[in-house]
């Protein structure tokens, strides 16, 4: 039996995500589930890959505003 730790939910458009921190006796874990319109799609993160993880989404937000936006040159 899994042993819940952290539980969070976000809506982002039309999208709910799930950020649920367990653990169980084989170690901790990030599981995120994506909700769309009642169709789920989930991936577990082991928590000694969540600094990795995170460093990779820090890389996509900086790389997210750094990028010019390709509407400015329509």
């Amino acid at each position: 039996m899994d042993e819940q730790l952290l539980s969070e939910r976000i809506q982002i458009e039309r999208k709910q995500f799930f950020f649920d921190l367990k653990q169980n006796p084989r170690g901790k874990f990030l599981k995120i589930t994506e909700d769309v319109g009642g169709r789920r799609d989930t991936i577990i993160i082991p928590s000694t890959g969540l600094p990795a993880f995170r460093d990779s989404i820090q890389k996509a937000i900086e790389a997210n505003f750094d990028a010019p936006n390709l509407e400015d040159f329509a």
